[in-house]
């Protein structure tokens, strides 16, 4: 033992069992089992089974024995027991192992083999019917098998009786069946050598499916014909009537770009699916567009600069449009785009309702999904693909020209065909075209800086040449009436919330071009482009009829003219002489200045509309037109206005709003240049007399100008919703409204005060209240004589303003402001006259009761006010006299209205007999007067 080696004996062993093998199946003899064998059979196996079972009931019982066998023995495929148990023999082999190993092996197969046998005797039965059912089959299989038989016999007489005497037949018959696929052949041969006419025939008459379906059978007929030697050369041939097909229908998909047939464009890709390039014509159909762009987008340009021989690149090109074509250029430009959008939205419909089933004739597999599926991603990705390509050949156009120098008007039509271009992309793709806001905006911008700055300068020189004479327009004029806000009436009015009111117009459509309902692409065709109906330069000013007389001029004169300054100020001057005349106009009062203004403002909010960005910036603009014209009004007319009247007419608020305005608007003296945005104060016309007694120092100038200011401004107040609905929350819209715009009505007051000061001659009056002995001791019956010289002063007035409102129509609030301000004025009259009386009684304290009483009788006769302002003003000064001494502390402590002189001078006279009260409250005013608190 010790001499082998342990792998020599493994191998031995291995060789010996291979050597044996596996023991066969017994296999299954006869047609019948024997019942008695089979019965002796199971008895002997029934025995052997007890009497092996008896044997292990001394040693192990069974179920012990089947728990040892190691679980690798259960494996079903792939195990080899005798190759297991080798290669658990240890390196060094022991004998009594061994025998222990195999006698214990041996008692587990004998349990198994019961196991077995135990299993085999249950399925006794069941293998016995099986065995009679494949003894029934064998039975029915040999009576087959005799049938087989007697039927091969039946052919073989058959064969012998009639094949012989028809072999002739079938002989002749197939040479004529030869001969009649010889003469197909040759039918066929002669029909592919006329394809190559008929298939041009097909393409030019646009049959294109037709065309590549003959081609494709005679290449399947050369395939068949192949054998024949003059069909080889023909192949070669068809070959290239093919590829020259291909060529055709690759032409004509490039004109599907410009202009889009469904019924061309059908017989294109049943053409392509006859080819079986489906995809392929879809990926050179995008490949085409955008060609189509660029190519066009060059060939308009290239048509609208001077000839030249070099070849230039696009953007070159874009620069060297003159000046004079760049409108027409632009507008040629997104015409061509619009045919090339137009089209791909076509083709996009068209493969949204067409299906490549229907083109290929099938009922539909993965294959046509998987192309259906690709086509919808490509046109989708196209859409975006092809607005971009669009985007940037306008924007590069756009850009490279130099619009600072262009009219109102021109560049409001550059801003509606781009807008227009806007709207066509977000319709086409849902775009909101960032790379044309850009441009556009960066555009705009330079041009809005100068065209406001230029418009300031205007409205300075239109200001200074206003001779404030009303312009006569019809009856309930509003801004909506003019032509710059023809595009907005409809948004304005429904912001505003009141009905839509109808304005006589020879136009119609909105600015921008654009008519309400349905979409571009329903609308219009390659023939008839949305471009087509955009406005053009000039169209803005053909439907405005605002004048009350029929031939009225407006002599409106706007940036479309390219005379001087010095020209612009002779037409300005002489539109406003024709202006002066006498009429009788129920409209509003306005000058042609206001209407001016109203025009810029609707020019603004035109460009806003068509280009959102720059809303801010327009309603900056509007504001500082607003405040230009508030500020020149003040400085025009309020400039003669007393210093001592002047703090007592203006309000902090309108003080605030002025010095803001000068601050914001006119440049300061110290700056070497003006900046943006910044204008020079205005001067008023020399024409403008405003020192005339006769005309009430040109009270109807003075009326002309505040009233159109006011009207101005409710004209703004109008805007005010569609303003916040473009810059919400703007801190500017506020700054102008609650500052500039609401004091427009106060400035009334201060310019209507420089009329209402000079009615009354003051210094005639106060000497006439000197002279007045207010020492009487008993109370007169008779009003004084200064009395009687105010009460006529005020009937002149009151006769002048009757003259004036002949030649122009003065509102009641101007006249209640007019009298307002003169009763102030009467009120400080009487009040500083009271206060000149060194002594005074109360006989005179009843004669200055009587006075004022009888001249505010007189006023409230002459004018509607109830009641006349400032009355207790007066009153409350007179009965001071009466007041104890502790009640006229306390009024001289309260009443800060009254001056310090007027006060000591109360003083002086209430307490002449006692010394000490008046040193007390002389020191009291004195210091109130000190701490500014009177």
């Amino acid at each position: 033992m010790e001499n082998f080696n342990m792998e020599d004996i493994k191998h031995k062993f291995l060789g010996f069992i291979s050597k044996q093998g596996n023991p066969g199946k017994v296999p299954i003899v006869g047609g019948k089992f024997d019942s008695d064998s089979r019965t002796a059979q199971a008895d002997k196996s029934e025995e052997i089974a007890f009497g092996q079972n008896e044997d292990n009931k001394d040693t192990q019982s069974d179920r012990d024995i089947l728990e040892s066998i190691l679980p690798d023995y259960y494996q079903e495929e792939g195990f080899d027991p005798s190759l297991f148990e080798l290669k658990k023999l240890p390196a060094e082999l022991d004998g009594d192992l061994l025998e222990r190993d195999l006698a214990n092996l041996k008692k587990q197969q004998v349990v198994v083999s019961n196991h077995v046998l135990q299993l085999i005797l249950e399925k006794q039965l069941a293998r016995e019917q099986e065995f009679q059912r494949i003894v029934e089959v064998q039975t029915l299989v040999d009576e087959t098998l005799s049938m087989v038989r007697r039927g091969r016999q039946d052919l073989r007489v058959a064969r012998e009786h009639f094949t012989t005497a028809s072999l002739g037949i079938l002989a002749n018959y197939r040479k004529r069946t030869i001969v009649q696929d010889l003469l197909r052949s040759l039918n066929s041969i002669k029909t592919l050598q006329l394809t190559e006419s008929r298939m041009q025939e097909l393409l030019t008459s646009g049959d294109y499916a037709g065309a590549i379906s003959l081609l494709v059978e005679c290449q399947g007929a050369t395939a068949m014909y192949r054998h024949f030697t003059c069909v080889a050369a023909l192949s070669g041939k068809l070959q290239d009537t093919l590829v020259m097909a291909e060529e055709q229908l690759d032409q004509a998909l490039a004109n599907v770009c410009y202009k889009f047939d469904e019924s061309v464009y059908g017989k294109l890709q049943a053409a392509y699916a006859l080819l079986g390039k489906t995809q392929i014509a879809m990926d050179q159909l995008h490949m085409h567009f955008t060609s189509a762009v660029h190519n066009s987008a060059y060939k308009v340009v290239h048509s609208y600069i001077q000839p030249d021989s070099t070849k230039k690149q696009y953007a070159h090109l874009c620069k060297n449009v003159p000046e004079s074509e760049f409108i027409k250029c632009l507008i040629a430009l997104c015409k061509a785009m619009w045919e090339i959008i137009y089209s791909y939205h076509h083709v996009v419909n068209w493969h949204r309702h067409h299906s490549t089933q229907e083109l290929a004739g099938d009922s539909g597999n993965f294959e046509t999904s998987l192309y259906e599926q690709y086509v919808h991603q490509k046109l989708e990705s196209g859409l975006k693909r092809l607005w971009h390509d669009t985007q940037t050949r306008v924007s590069a156009l756009f850009l490279a020209a130099d619009l600072t120098h262009y009219k109102f008007d021109e560049f409001l039509q550059l801003l509606a065909v781009v807008h227009r271009l806007e709207q066509i992309g977000e319709e086409f793709c849902g775009s909101e075209s960032e790379e044309l806001q850009n441009c556009v905006r960066a555009q705009s911008s330079n041009y809005f800086k100068r065209y406001h700055t230029a418009r300031l300068d205007e409205l300075r020189i239109f200001l200074e040449n206003e001779v404030w004479t009303p312009c006569p327009v019809r009856d309930g004029f509003s801004l909506l009436q003019l032509q710059e806000f023809r595009g907005l009436r409809n948004s304005l009015q429904q912001y505003a919330g009141v009905s839509p009111v109808q304005v006589p117009s020879r136009g119609s459509g909105s600015l921008d071009g654009s008519s309400v309902g349905g979409s571009f692409f329903t609308r219009y065709t390659t023939s008839d482009s949305p471009f087509d109906s955009c406005p053009d330069i000039g169209s803005l000013s053909q439907d405005e009829n605002i004048l009350d007389v029929t031939d009225y001029t407006s002599g409106y004169f706007s940036e479309d003219s390219d005379e001087e300054n010095t020209e612009l100020t002779g037409a300005v001057t002489a539109k406003n002489n024709r202006n002066r005349r006498r009429h009788d106009c129920s409209g509003p009062l306005l000058t042609n200045t206001t209407l001016t203004v109203l025009r810029h403002c609707g020019k603004y909010l035109q460009m806003s509309r068509l280009l959102r960005a720059n809303s801010t910036e327009v309603v900056v603009c509007l504001s500082q037109l607003f405040d230009y014209y508030l500020y020149a009004v003040y400085s025009f007319f309020a400039s003669d206005l007393p210093a001592v009247t002047s703090s007592s007419t203006l309000s902090l608020k309108l003080q605030a709003t002025l010095k803001r305005i000068k601050e914001s608007l006119t440049p300061n003296q110290k700056e070497e240049e003006a900046i943006e945005y910044k204008v020079g104060e205005p001067s008023m016309s020399m024409v403008v007399d405003l020192n005339s007694n006769e005309a009430l120092h040109g009270l109807s100038e003075r009326v002309v100008a505040v009233e159109s200011l006011v009207f101005l401004a409710d004209q703004f107040i109008f805007l005010k919703p569609y303003l916040e609905h473009l810059q919400p929350q703007s801190h500017t819209l506020h700054v102008l409204y609650n500052q500039s715009v609401s004091v427009a009505s106060e400035v009334r007051r201060p310019v209507y005060a420089c009329v209402a000061w000079r009615a009354v001659d003051i210094r005639q009056a106060l000497s006439l209240m000197m002279r007045v002995n207010w020492e009487v001791k008993d109370v007169e019956s008779k009003h004084s004589n200064y009395v009687d010289f105010i009460l006529r002063d005020l009937q002149i007035f009151s006769m002048k303003l009757e003259e004036i409102s002949k030649n122009i129509t003065i509102a009641q609030p101007v006249v209640d402001t007019l009298w307002a301000n003169i009763a102030h004025q009467l009120a400080d009259i009487f009040v500083e006259g009271f206060s000149s009386a060194k002594k005074c009684s109360n006989g005179g304290r009843g004669l200055m009761q009587l006075d004022w009483t009888q001249l505010v009788s007189q006023l409230e006769k002459m004018c509607s006010l109830r009641p006349i302002p400032r009355k207790e003003f007066v009153e409350a000064y007179v009965k001071a006299y009466y007041l104890p001494e502790q009640a006229l502390e306390t009024f001289v402590r309260d009443h800060n209205e009254y001056s310090s002189k007027q006060i000591l001078a109360l003083v002086s006279c209430a307490c002449q007999t006692n010394k000490k009260l008046r040193q007390k409250l002389t020191s009291l005013i004195e210091d109130q007067e000190r701490l500014g608190t009177r």
